[in-house]
């Protein structure tokens, strides 16, 4: 413990060979003897405190709660890991084509052999420091116990140097013990830092390849300096813990927040998704910078998205395209989207201009309610299904490395099988709850959309999400004529089912068993927690409450 406060001290200074002598000189003797020392591999002492390990790391516990530490949140550290390693491999791939798109510019008449050697050897020696990128630059912002910043330099291969910044002076200490406890791969490449993590990253713009928020609640006190310093086609990984607030507990403190008025419905945890990208690209749209989302998730607990972010002065005009208002009536939850913007064919500039008035009426056409208003939300894709079946991939080709396989394993799985183009979704429970009818089963629902001519898929969100690009007037038309096989009993005429059911259907449906339904899955896209409690902790710096025997 004493050599470990001592390394403390010692990494107070930037660990950065190229800049530190004599940090040079030591680890350049270390690796003599062993270049990847894990933590495994370090004597470990009599006696000595607990450890907690996870994926290749492995740290100290702190029983007092005073650097903040969940289990649970094994799954996305996972994911984050399994992003991470593809991202690497894209961009890579990105620097190679860009690479070759230079070669080819150079005109026959300026061919090597024809240059002055001197000439010749400037460009041959350029062209091989470009042929491999710099490794990519890591900024943990809330570091905590350093676990994450840990992670991410021993699992992922190519990766440069990772910060970890953190304003907690006991975390800081804390991140330092266990850098130094997962062995020199570790300490040459993570380097603890006292900051605020907003002023850290507005005054290192363009800085970071990958920024990586994971903060206790609402990250929205984070976005405006994080979009700054991701560097241009760099990588943000963003999560948000206040689910009630974003899944509408609170729309007034979203809207304050987020900028966002969420709407109650079965959809609400997707729609918190929507929300928070839709607040990402606001903040970034004002530096001339645009979002792209690669994949996001709702997983436990909370909700994770990880968004590329690319310079273009150019393409943020056409943000408005990429936001919504919803429509939803209360009083059978159909919902509506409309576009914030809009293009004007006859201009060929394509310049988003305002939308027109609401496409929905005052009243529904389906109950005759009123509407709600939300948003505005994020309504273009939220995945890229080539990014997570390439992670898929991966993880399924390393299963034993990810103590969370099959967690997120099986979300990604549902990613892949998600319709791109389909805000928000219906659910069959809520359906059928409206109009107090007997379920049809998923087979024979998916089965009536496809044969209306329309797509259908579920959700990662909620087994029983019907995502589709049909229109909510042919979806009760499917229910219209569902009930006439199976009749229901007389309701009030003010009911929204009664008025649904007083309109005869425009749609005959068929409930045949259309090609290309659901098939018989191999491996299950929802699995249960793998033990109890397995959620939100207490806040660090608030000391753990042990109940009596009696009370669990």
């Amino acid at each position: 413990m004493t050599l470990a406060f001592g390394f403390s001290r010692f990494l107070n200074l930037r660990v950065n060979s190229s800049t530190n002598p004599i940090l040079s000189l030591w680890l350049a003797s270390c690796s003599c003897s062993s270049s990847t020392a894990s933590a495994s591999e370090l004597p470990e002492i009599a006696g000595g405190p607990e450890t907690i390990r996870e994926g290749r790391a492995e740290i100290f516990t702190d029983k007092s709660n005073s650097v903040f530490y969940n289990k649970a949140q094994v799954n996305n550290r996972d994911l984050s890991v399994a992003v991470l390693r593809w991202f690497i491999l894209k961009r890579q791939e990105e620097h190679d084509i860009k690479l070759k798109g230079r070669k080819t510019e150079i005109p026959p008449e300026q061919h090597a052999s024809e240059l002055d050697p001197a000439i010749t050897g400037s460009v041959n020696t350029l062209l091989r420091e470009e042929s491999n990128p710099k490794p990519p630059k890591v900024l943990e912002a809330l570091a905590a116990s350093g676990l994450r910043a840990i992670r991410y330099a021993l699992e992922v291969d190519g990766i440069g140097e990772v910060i970890a910044v953190d304003n907690n002076e006991v975390a800081i200490e804390s991140c330092k013990k266990n850098i130094y406890h997962n062995g020199i791969l570790a300490s040459s490449k993570v380097v603890p830092h006292l900051a605020d993590a907003r002023i850290y990253m507005l005054t290192h713009p363009k800085e970071f390849d990958v920024v990586d928020l994971d903060p206790y609640g609402s990250p929205a006190a984070f976005l405006d300096s994080a979009v700054q310093c991701v560097a241009d086609g760099g990588i943000l990984m963003c999560s948000a813990t206040d689910m009630a607030v974003l899944a509408g507990g609170n729309a007034e403190v979203c809207f304050s927040k987020y900028g966002s008025y969420p709407v109650r419905g079965k959809y609400c945890h997707e729609m918190a998704l929507r929300i928070l990208l839709a607040c990402i690209e606001s903040h970034a749209i004002r530096h001339k910078r645009y979002i792209v989302p690669v994949i996001s998730v709702h997983m436990d607990f909370y909700i994770r998205v990880f968004v590329r972010i690319f310079i273009s002065a150019s393409t943020v005009k056409s943000s408005p395209l990429k936001f919504s208002h919803v429509y939803q009536c209360v009083g059978c939850s159909s919902f509506h989207l409309q576009n914030v913007g809009r293009i004007n064919s006859k201009d060929k500039r394509n310049v988003a201009l305002p939308n027109f008035c609401p496409t929905v009426p005052q009243e529904c056409s389906e109950c005759a309610h009123k509407f709600v208003m939300g948003g505005p939300i994020w309504s273009d894709p939220i995945h890229n299904k080539e990014w997570a079946a390439s992670i898929l991939s991966n993880i399924r080709a390393t299963s034993g490395v990810f103590q969370a396989y099959a967690k997120i394993s099986a979300i990604l799985t549902s990613i892949t099988e998600e319709l791109p183009n389909a805000p928000l979704f219906v659910s069959i429970h809520s359906l059928c709850a409206t109009l107090k009818c007997t379920n049809p089963t998923m087979v024979m629902f998916h089965s009536s959309i496809r044969n209306a001519g329309y797509q259908i898929s579920g959700s990662h969100v909620d087994p029983l999400a019907l995502k589709t690009d049909a229109p909510m007037s042919v979806i009760w038309d499917i229910m219209r004529c569902w009930v006439k096989l199976h009749p229901v009993k007389s309701q009030p005429e003010n009911r929204p089912a009664s008025r649904i059911l007083s309109q005869e259907p425009q749609l005959q449906a068929s409930f045949s068993q259309a090609t290309g339904g659901i098939v018989a899955r191999k491996s299950p896209r929802f699995v249960p927690n793998p033990e109890k409690n397995w959620g939100p902790k207490m806040k660090a710096d608030r000391p753990l409450k042990i109940l009596p025997i009696g009370k669990l």
